[in-house]
């Protein structure tokens, strides 16, 4: 072979070895960026990413969740787009076979998942601080410390006593990483919205504040948890406002109390001296006594217009209330009811 051959013959090896280096690791560098990455056996699947997360946080996040299957792969890819320079909180869902590639744009993206807050009707706000800290990322010691703090109450318009009028129930969605107070600020808002014009000038018409209308609600919500005859009760508590009556409400009075255990109210309770207590003080009592749910609050804003002072429950047992014009109708009415109770063996 002559010496010319021989050079191009080396030529053409080097070349040739240099395309399968070239080859193998550009393999490698493809499947280190797109080949999936990602393992999720029961999907959805989430990436929380707490508030002053670095890229080592990440990492040991990404490391313990298990989702990641090869972790060298995905710091090589991370540090190849310089991601680790910026790491974004929140709650980020992840799916199977996801490379690396797309589990770090959606990262870096910031495009979070939100999370669906739903509440109904709340015995109290620490409570309301337990259900709110199930889906986002403030504890519910921290919510409950904002939310019992009387300083928290006056920057939005409200007393201590009040305050739980402000939390409308519904449902929310929120980002996870929001913090107690974000959660306060949206709330504030979303009372503003849903005390529309409309309500505005229902609850004036009835002489009553935004926060006494969700009083009066607050006892509708607990006397009864049929939705179709709360307006009725309604009428009946606007009767006796109406009438200079005693609102005479036993759930002020379990309130009072604090014995949310209480099966039957007693004599001795009756006589337990609280601004709270309807029995004794004329009126409504300081604030509400729940967090009471949409459908009690247009109730008190929609009540029922009748001639009713006076309900006790059904004697069927039914869980709806029998309702009298006279005391003496409504003892008849309790006496059968306490006649039933009798008979089943209840009391």
């Amino acid at each position: 072979m002559s010496k010319k051959k021989k050079v191009f013959l080396i030529i053409f090896i080097v070349i040739a070895l240099a395309a399968v280096v070239a080859f193998i690791f550009g393999k490698k560098y493809r499947d280190f960026i797109f080949a999936p990455n990602v393992v999720v056996e029961n999907e959805p699947a989430y990436i929380h990413i707490p508030n002053g997360s670095d890229y080592d946080d990440l990492l040991l996040i990404l490391e313990e969740s298990g989702y990641i299957e090869n972790m060298e792969s995905f710091k090589q890819v991370a540090d190849w787009k310089k991601y680790g320079e910026k790491v974004l909180p929140g709650r980020y869902e992840i799916h199977d076979g996801m490379s690396n590639n797309e589990l770090i744009n959606l990262l870096r993206s910031g495009k979070q998942s939100p999370v669906k807050l739903s509440f109904i009707s709340v015995r109290s706000l620490p409570i309301l601080a337990g259900k709110v800290a199930v889906y986002i990322e403030a504890d519910s010691t921290e919510i409950a410390d904002l939310l019992m703090n009387p300083e928290t109450a006056a920057k939005y318009g409200f007393n201590e006593q009040t305050f739980p009028a402000m939390f409308i129930p519904n449902t929310y969605e929120f980002y996870w990483n929001t913090s107690a107070d974000k959660f306060v600020e949206r709330m504030a808002q979303e009372f503003k919205n849903f005390w529309n014009a409309d309500r505005i000038q229902k609850a004036q018409d009835l002489g009553m504040s935004q926060s006494e209308v969700s009083t009066m609600a607050s006892i509708v919500e607990k006397e009864t948890q049929k939705n179709d005859e709360k307006a009725r009760i309604a009428g009946v508590y606007i009767n006796r406002i109406q009438k200079g009556m005693l609102l005479q409400a036993d759930p002020t009075v379990v309130f009072a109390v604090g014995d949310f255990t209480l099966q039957r109210v007693l004599k001795r309770h009756l006589q337990y001296d609280s601004p709270y207590n309807t029995y004794i003080y004329e009126g409504l009592p300081p604030g509400p006594i729940c967090i009471p749910s949409t459908s009690s609050i247009d109730a008190v804003l929609n009540y029922e217009n009748h001639s009713y002072y006076y309900f006790c429950a059904n004697s069927d047992f039914s869980g709806y209330h029998v309702f009298a014009s006279s005391l003496s109708q409504h003892n008849a009415n309790a006496r059968k009811y306490h006649n039933a109770l009798r008979q089943a063996g209840i009391r």
